[in-house]
């Protein structure tokens, strides 16, 4: 395994994050595919044992459950100052806002119950799952300084937003002494390049670290169309919504990834990966199976040349925003998301 430094931190990560969506009570939450206690331990021991030290989950994954899990086993199979662990907050819910709760106080109660969650003290990432088109972004950032003044969090992340987003997080950030942001985890894939247009030309500007998130495109980077079908290539629905409406585009590509994976006998997985290892700090890629992070974990080390990288990106189409992106607006702010707390009870 190979390490970076976490943009303008001093966390030391591995290339390669493992995403912990797919762990959790699949009876609690968003996804029905995700895995159980003793399987999703399976797979953290195995990314321990393979050099990943970073890992990332949220509140918001199968009800806090996710966190629960990977919590309990990070405790009995690493040491606690061995790793970094990201986890996530949500907006306020419709009844925090009627009641009066505030964006500090909706946070400090958002970090408590992550980390009663976890198990921890304090995580070494806490970031801003989506945009809170209802709460003033003073709040919001005077609420995660607090966090990180009180030694719960040592350093604050966002996801899902836009340029412009961050870099006036960061300006108010830097105008009243918050803590800044240090990372942006963006959707961003082989076959979803979107964050190329301002948000990566941004961070490397200003050293902040992109973690992104659909690494392989639900699977989709990893394997040719029809073949190694999988429950949540079945059944997650959120995941055909961001990437049915492009799928003729997107396998031109996907075609390529393979022959390429072919020639140089290795997986598509190693490929896909090598790729967007050329233009982010650290991937996060979900695991639900030992060959997932098994494969991650080869590609921090698989080279390709300037000329596959070439061949690989010359296809590629301008794309809609899909996804939680798509509802980064402020007429989308009262909508229903796909992300809940679900049962999860907030105190």
């Amino acid at each position: 395994m190979q390490y970076t430094q976490l943009g303008n931190s001093d966390l030391t990560v591995s290339r390669i994050c493992m995403g912990c969506m797919g762990f959790g009570d699949a009876g609690r939450g968003q996804h029905s595919w995700t895995l159980d206690k003793a399987r999703s331990r399976d797979i953290i021991k195995r990314g321990l044992e393979l050099g990943v030290n970073f890992y990332d989950t949220a509140i918001a994954y199968q009800s806090g459950t996710s966190e629960q899990y990977l919590g309990r086993a990070l405790k009995d199979f690493a040491k606690r100052e061995d790793v970094v662990v990201a986890t996530k907050f949500l907006p306020r819910t419709a009844e925090e806002i009627e009641g009066g709760i505030t964006g500090q106080k909706h946070i400090e109660r958002m970090i408590d119950t992550s980390l009663k969650n976890l198990g921890m003290d304090y995580v070494d990432l806490y970031i801003y799952h989506m945009w809170d088109w209802q709460t003033d972004l003073y709040d919001i950032m005077d609420g995660l300084s607090r966090v990180v003044k009180a030694g719960k969090a040592r350093y604050i992340g966002i996801s899902n937003c836009f340029a412009w987003q961050i870099a006036k997080a960061n300006a108010l950030a830097e105008k009243e002494g918050f803590a800044k942001f240090v990372s942006v985890q963006g959707h961003y894939n082989l076959i979803f390049r979107e964050e190329e247009r301002e948000m990566a030309p941004y961070c490397d500007e200003e050293n902040i670290a992109l973690t992104p998130y659909s690494a392989l495109a639900s699977g989709r980077l990893s394997r040719l169309p029809g073949k190694g079908g999988t429950k949540r290539a079945e059944e997650d629905a959120y995941a055909k919504f961001k990437y049915d409406a492009t799928a003729e585009q997107d396998n031109v590509i996907i075609s390529r990834v393979a022959e390429l994976a072919e020639k140089r006998g290795v997986t598509m997985t190693e490929v896909s990966l090598a790729w967007l290892l050329t233009k982010v700090t650290s991937p996060v890629v979900g695991a639900t199976k030992l060959s997932h992070i098994e494969g991650a974990a080869k590609a921090a080390s698989f080279t390709l040349t300037p000329e596959e990288i070439n061949d690989l990106e010359e296809p590629y189409v301008p794309h809609p925003l899909a996804g939680v992106m798509a509802q980064n607006k402020r007429e989308s702010a009262k909508e229903k998301h796909v992300w809940s707390t679900g049962d999860q009870k907030i105190k």
